[in-house]
């Protein structure tokens, strides 16, 4: 079946029917530039051709020859899983109640609630805990007026306030000020440890517009990223995380995607938890 595609040069008010062109280089001289470029059917072509204005191109749609799929529904009917049946949906059921009991017994510290909620979220089983989640992040917000350790961790503040901002609570940037110089950029001391810029390069992607401590945090971290994956001598889990969150960080991943990635990475972290 053959298809006709045609631009013309004409009001924006002739637009029927958009469709991506390939244009010859040859031929963009007799378009005219100052007035639009538009892409019509050819009933309305021809009624408005012009030699000095309109460029026809025809094009063949092609067939493409393609097989069946094999995925029929027999097929898929025919997959299975040696995880399935009453002894995994029995193991699986332990497994969440020793996790929601690591979770309702982690201690005060809020970083080790916090670190638990983030690896929980990024392991993709998060949304069995729900609950129990919620219940932390509210006494978490609620105790955030107390700053005395805000003042020496910058990791547990970038943490926070991103699992935070993730949930819907409204932490202001000012958190950071004292992690901020005279002039108002970064400390350089802080770049020393890439956990620490990691979770700061993470958290600015949560800044609202307009806030500037956010930006300037975006900005700092990924300079001194770039520093770090030009020195050879580096822990290659870290190169992979920070290589990873350069190309696309937490808050623009999809999430079953990125729990995937994560499972590999966490197996090979010292502080992994087997549960």
């Amino acid at each position: 079946m053959a298809a006709s595609c045609f631009i013309t040069a004409i009001p924006s008010s002739g637009f029927q029917h958009p469709r991506l062109l390939v244009v010859p280089q040859r031929a963009s001289s007799r378009i005219r530039v100052h007035k639009p470029v538009q892409c019509l059917p050819i009933s309305k072509v021809l009624e408005n051709e012009r030699d000095d204005q309109t460029l026809v191109v025809k094009q063949s749609r092609r067939s493409g020859n393609y097989t069946p799929s094999i995925w029929d529904d027999d097929y898929l009917q025919s997959l299975n899983s040696v995880y399935t049946g009453e002894i995994y949906t029995r193991q699986a059921k332990c497994m969440k109640e020793k996790v929601r009991a690591m979770i309702e017994n982690v201690s005060d510290r809020t970083m080790d609630q916090l670190e638990l909620i983030d690896t929980l979220q990024r392991l993709g089983v998060s949304y069995h805990f729900v609950t129990e989640i919620e219940k932390i992040l509210e006494k978490v917000y609620i105790n955030s007026n107390d700053v005395t350790w805000r003042k020496e961790n910058l990791y547990a503040v970038s943490l926070e306030f991103r699992v935070l901002r993730q949930h819907g609570y409204n932490v202001p940037q000012e958190v950071f000020n004292s992690f901020i110089d005279e002039k108002g950029n970064f400390k350089v001391c802080l770049c020393d440890d890439i956990n620490t810029m990691l979770s700061l390069y993470e958290a600015s992607y949560y800044g609202l517009e307009g806030e500037i401590i956010m930006e300037e945090a975006w900005q700092f971290t990924t300079k001194h990223f770039k520093s770090f994956l030009a020195d050879d001598d580096i822990d290659s889990n870290l190169a992979m995380q920070v290589r990873r969150a350069l190309e696309l960080p937490l808050h623009w991943r999809t999430s079953r995607v990125g729990a995937r990635w994560f499972i590999d990475i966490y197996e090979r972290s010292k502080d992994m938890n087997n549960i």
